[in-house]
């Protein structure tokens, strides 16, 4: 399983470590703000994670999933779609759209609007934001981040660009679960999650959504959690425990079963930073990067 952060570009260490308990091969990367990286969430190269899937198929994993959180999940159900390799999608707090770049470029700037990701070299069609909307009067101390509304702003003033922007999931092969909630503050992943449902039901595909109603951005809309500083190597690999297995019991064939699974094991996650309304000092935080780490398994437990 490969797993993505979302903003916050943490390296994922202790969801891969929930994954290798459930036996699982988890394997979670930089994927932006590292050498030879854009410091944002600009135009990043979707080819970014094809060495990283290899390398999962070359530790002899049988299938593979992308577990993404937030801009995550919007990177991996667009790798559902490009790379046919991928089986199974976990999308956390999903977005149904490509939307603009979240922090500087390569070239050090935020604006104006790009893309959030590249394909071959092409920038893919996004919705860009509407600079105009006017974040509400400070939050709760501890309360989530609340841009939902500037992504609806945004979704409206440029109507004529949600068709080219739509994530195109009825033509991905894998199998999708959707995990969303619609008390999220940060943008409108149930609804979000419902339009992707609606449209692989109506392509004959499978697909699931968890969720409900008083569910937020993350399993635990926690600041505190947010503030801690991300690990500052640029990939962490665990392999299951060798007394467990790495795919399914034998006789169970279902990987959208799995998955569901997998959402429920991983609920822990903590949340990742936001893009900042208008007004606000823009830029993303950059972590420092090293090399990366080597893939090993956990001490065996006494």
């Amino acid at each position: 399983m490969l797993v993505l952060s979302g903003s916050s570009g943490r390296i994922e260490e202790e969801r891969c470590r929930i994954l290798a308990r459930e036996g699982m091969a988890a394997l979670s990367i930089r994927w932006f703000g590292g050498s030879g990286q854009p410091p944002g969430i600009c135009e990043v190269p979707l080819e970014t994670f094809e060495p990283a899937i290899a390398l999962l198929r070359a530790g002899g994993a049988r299938r593979i999933g992308v577990l993404g959180t937030s801009k995550g999940a919007e990177a991996a159900l667009h790798l559902s779609v490009l790379l046919p390799g991928v089986d199974t999608v976990v999308a956390l707090s999903p977005t149904s759209l490509t939307w603009a770049n979240v922090g500087p470029g390569k070239d050090g700037r935020a604006r104006p609007h790009r893309s959030s990701w590249t394909w071959r070299g092409e920038p893919l069609p996004f919705v860009p934001y509407d600079d105009s909307w006017t974040p509400a009067p400070a939050r709760p101390e501890g309360g989530p981040v609340a841009i939902r509304g500037w992504y609806e702003q945004s979704r409206r003033t440029f109507a004529g660009r949600v068709d080219a922007a739509r994530i195109p999931v009825e033509r991905s092969g894998a199998d999708l679960v959707l995990v969303a909630g619609g008390d999220d503050a940060m943008w409108p992943s149930l609804p979000c999650a419902e339009e992707l449902a609606a449209r692989r039901r109506a392509a004959g595909l499978p697909v699931r959504v968890v969720g409900g109603p008083g569910a937020g951005h993350t399993a635990r809309d926690c600041p505190a959690r947010a503030r801690r500083p991300p690990p500052r190597s640029s990939a962490t690999g665990v392999q299951p425990p060798r007394t467990r297995r790495s795919g399914p019991p034998p006789g169970r064939t279902s990987s959208t079963r799995s998955a569901a699974r997998t959402a429920r094991a991983e609920a822990g996650g903590r949340g990742d930073c936001r893009p900042r309304p208008p007004g606000r000092s823009a830029g993303v935080r950059t972590p420092r990067s090293r090399r990366p780490a080597p893939c090993r398994a956990p001490p065996p437990t006494p």
